[in-house]
């Protein structure tokens, strides 16, 4: 029989995320909340913990501190197995620097490799939602030979200028150009209207990826990037293949969400990716139970409805009360209080918050410990959020940061005296 391969797994989990802002004001991007119970980077960790791999390390760098706090208190793995998952800030083992790249990080933190000696190395991002088996991945790796191999994800090719595009060879799997953001991306061989966009997930050949880093490291025009630098120089040398995500076959999936990743990166795309969760056959499932997405949970009660309150399609958390109000199509986290009459329509609301009595919220996100006065209205009006200083993106959702201070409501005398 032969030996299983010993594989490591680097999450890179720097990321500053500046297009989530203010919910990544205080949090690195990882650490941003999702779905009401989870961090961002729990999906990661549960898709590796699920395929078997329990050796993992987490490069953090950007206000990493509830980033750590929630992967050391959460992420506890087996000991006796040699099992762990542990963050490593930036450590400036090379000199006084900040990581320079997702390359540079690996790169300056080689000691993680030198100590636990793998054959395989699997790089992922933390900031993607989605189900994965990373086995599988590993395995097609090891089949065809590769140094590195990339996951793919099918999109329309009209949809595709927006992402790194791989082009591939008439075998569908070896990477013959690796394009950024290109105007007219190359067909799939077996499907000429989709194009293959990276993922953001690596498998490498151990011995592959360590002389790519130092080549790297060595040279001074490099932006010390997985996926514009080492990547290509990989493909360069014919060394990198695709994995297609579509071939991935993860326990308990629905046809429905089988292949969902979605990439939460703009405001926009974060609220979109919870609208996906709550419909009654939901774009995402997140009641999987052969294919769990771990957290660590409040010791709070269940959530509570009382005095006739109104909830359609929505995801309620731990120790939320909701009384004689209306949630619909929303996402509410743990000990959320709704009082009479509110109305929370597509809207994320975050833990700790408090919505008062006849308050209405539209296409909003709150971030945790945000108070709304009696009687405010919060997204009705776009132009009116902007003028009282709430950020509203591209897409029209009205975004408060964490405990941002919120004015009460004029009554009608206040405003018949302006």
């Amino acid at each position: 029989m032969a030996k299983a391969p010993r594989v490591l797994g680097i999450v890179l989990a720097g990321g500053e995320g500046k297009r989530l802002m203010p919910l990544t004001a205080d949090r690195a991007k990882p650490a941003v909340p999702f779905g009401g119970s989870y961090r961002l980077i729990d999906f990661v960790l549960s898709n590796l913990v699920n395929a078997g791999y329990r050796n993992l390390c987490v490069l953090t760098q950007y206000k990493s501190h509830s980033l750590d706090r929630h992967v050391t208190l959460t992420w506890r793995m087996s000991t006796l197995l040699g099992n762990f998952v542990t963050c490593v800030p930036a450590q400036q083992r090379l000199g006084p620097q900040w990581y320079q790249g997702s390359a540079d990080a690996i790169y300056q933190s080689m000691n993680l490799i030198n100590d636990h000696r793998p054959d395989i190395i699997v790089v992922f991002g933390a900031d993607h939602v989605y189900r994965m088996d990373a086995s599988q991945m590993v395995a097609a790796h090891i089949e065809r030979g590769n140094g590195v191999t990339v996951a793919g994800i099918r999109v329309p090719r009209v949809e595709a200028t927006e992402f790194g595009v791989i082009r591939t060879a008439a075998d569908g799997h070896a990477i013959e150009e690796f394009l950024e953001k290109p105007a007219d991306p190359p067909g799939l061989p077996d499907s000429p209207d989709e194009t293959f966009a990276s993922m953001g997930n690596y498998v490498f050949s151990a011995d592959v990826l360590v002389e790519a880093l130092r080549k790297d490291a060595a040279n001074p025009a490099s932006r010390h990037d997985m996926g514009g630098d080492i990547v290509p120089m990989l493909v360069a040398e014919g060394k990198a293949g695709v994995y297609d995500f579509k071939e991935n076959d993860v326990p308990g999936a629905l046809d429905r969400d089988r292949s969902y990743w979605r990439d939460v990166g703009s405001l926009d795309s974060y609220h979109e990716a919870h609208m996906d969760l709550v419909s009654i056959q939901p774009v995402f499932n997140l009641y999987n139970s052969d294919w769990p997405i771990f957290t660590s949970h409040p010791q709070l009660p269940g959530a509570k409805f009382t005095d006739d309150a109104t909830v359609g399609e929505s995801i309620i958390c731990q120790g939320s009360v909701v009384t004689g109000a209306t949630v619909e199509h929303s996402v509410l986290g743990a000990n959320v209080i709704v009082s009479a009459g509110a109305y929370i329509e597509r809207s994320v609301i975050m833990d700790n918050c408090r919505i008062g009595a006849g308050a209405v919220l539209k296409n909003v996100i709150l971030d945790k410990n945000v108070v709304v006065p009696d009687g405010v209205e919060i997204g009705v009006d776009p132009d009116h959020d902007r003028e009282r200083g709430f950020i509203v993106s591209k897409g029209g959702v009205t975004v408060l940061g964490k405990g941002q201070v919120i004015e009460a409501a004029e009554t009608k005398d206040e405003v018949a005296e302006a």
